[in-house]
Parts: C-alpha cells; sequence; structure tokens
C-alpha cells in the first residue's frame, strides 16, 4: 500500500470515528419531543384583588410561568372580599382547596399570598427564594411522577395517564379551564386605583375521572375548558387524602399555553 492509500485509509478511520462521537454525544443530549415538558411542576398561588402583598407575588409567578417545565396558575380566593373590594374571579371553590390543604397539615389559618408546589403539604409563601427551593424539591422527586400527555382531536380533549410502579397508586384527573391573561382596574380596599396583571387565573376544576394506578385514557368535550372567559387549559393528576387534594402526581397543558 502507497503512502497516498495509507492516508486516505487514516483519513476515513479518523473521519468515521469523529462521525460516531458525534452521533454518540447528539444521542447523549439530545430531547424527544415535549420532552421539555415532561413531568412539568404545578405552582399553585393563592391571591386575591383585595390583598395588597399579592401584587408582587403575582408578578413572581408571571416570570416562572414563562420557564419551562413550570405550570404556574393562579387561585383567586374569597376570604378578603369583606375589605372593600371583591376579587371579580374569587371562588368559594379555591377558598376551599386552600384550606383543605391547610387541614392536611393541622393547620386552620390561611393567608395570601401562599404558593404551593405540587400539592405538597408543605405551604410557602411566594417570594423567589421560598419557590426557587420547592421548585428543586420538586423536580428531585420527578422520578417519582406520572406521565401525562393531552392533546385534542375534533371536539374532544384527549388525556393518556401512564403507569405508576406503586401498587396502590389512586388519584383522580382534573380539567382546570385557565384565562392566560387580564389586566383588572382595583376599584376599592387596599389595591384601590392600581391595575392588576393577572395570569393564568383558574376558572374552575372539573373532575374527569379517576386514576387506579394503571395506565388510562381519558376524553372529554372540548367545550368543558370553554367556561368564563378561559382560553386554554391544564390537565392535572392529582392524589387525595381523606377527599383532600394532596400530592400532584402528574400535569399537562394545552398547546399554546
Amino acid at each position: 500500500m502507497d503512502r497516498d492509500t495509507t492516508d486516505r485509509a487514516a483519513t476515513f478511520l479518523l473521519r468515521r470515528a469523529f462521525g460516531l462521537v458525534l452521533a454518540a454525544v447528539l444521542a447523549a443530549t439530545a430531547l424527544p419531543a415535549g420532552a421539555g415538558e415532561r413531568n412539568p411542576v404545578v405552582i399553585e398561588l393563592y391571591t386575591s384583588q383585595g390583598c395588597a402583598s399579592c401584587q408582587p407575588a403575582s408578578r413572581v409567578l408571571g416570570e416562572f410561568a414563562r420557564e419551562p417545565g413550570i405550570i404556574a396558575l393562579t387561585f383567586p380566593i374569597t376570604y378578603w372580599d369583606y375589605l372593600g373590594w371583591k376579587d371579580v374571579y374569587g371562588l368559594p371553590a379555591f377558598t376551599a382547596r386552600q384550606r383543605a390543604y391547610a387541614a392536611l397539615r393541622g393547620e386552620r389559618q390561611v393567608f395570601t399570598p401562599q404558593a404551593i408546589v405540587n400539592g405538597e403539604p408543605s405551604m410557602i409563601r411566594s417570594d423567589r427564594i421560598s419557590l426557587e427551593r420547592a421548585l428543586r424539591r420538586a423536580r428531585a422527586n420527578s422520578a417519582t411522577q406520572v406521565s401525562v400527555r393531552s392533546w385534542e382531536e375534533g371536539d374532544r380533549i384527549c388525556v393518556d395517564v401512564g403507569a405508576s410502579a406503586a401498587p396502590d397508586a389512586q388519584a383522580d384527573l382534573w380539567l382546570l379551564p385557565v384565562m392566560r391573561h387580564r389586566r383588572i382596574a382595583i376599584g376599592g380596599g387596599e389595591n384601590k386605583g392600581q391595575v392588576v396583571d393577572y395570569i393564568n387565573v383558574v376558572r374552575g376544576m372539573q373532575r374527569i375521572g379517576p386514576w387506579t394506578g394503571r395506565a388510562a385514557h381519558f376524553e372529554v368535550p372540548r367545550h368543558a375548558a370553554k367556561v368564563a372567559e378561559a382560553d386554554s387549559y391544564v390537565v392535572v393528576l392529582q392524589g387525595a387524602s381523606e377527599g383532600r387534594p394532596s400530592r400532584i402526581l402528574g400535569a399537562a397543558k394545552a398547546e399554546g399555553f
């Protein structure tokens, strides 16, 4: 074999080796479609238009809402309505939900603003440092999350829920219609004269059905998500303890959310 042939062979082998290494690197680092949203973390912010300290928390929630892998939701409550301004989006069901979380911890008091991450009983205030700490904990537990995938077919919202390794896993699948953005002028109370930017306001909760730990498929009419000015939706798989909401096991959001 002459020198030129030897050089060409060596070059071919080097290129082939480089190609194999590059392919291995790409395979190790590439994410499948939608992987950035796999096992998203759900932040619930309990707030009120009549709460003077809630607006900074809403701004923090808006910042987290733009991050991949996070579903940030606003739950307006009603127990501050007597302070001179009734929250136009507050729902008694959300007040009851927050109180139910508190009851899981044996607490009788609730407050705003308050953030709950993945339905964990440990409640935190909604400053950025506390939220980042809670998000790290939630992501560390992501391996125990259940896959939830949603899409639309015709007039139906379809949801696939994966299986759980836990033999006694049980939860409920919920549809949460969401209004992604509204700007509200406050006419009374502690925030009188201010303008509030609402992000991802939950407008209701509809139970789709029970989940018993096995892979399952669910469908619900699309109009179920078109309520009370909602323009999007989130699907949440959440456990329950004595009828109270507990850990969120998985979630998915509508395309374009």
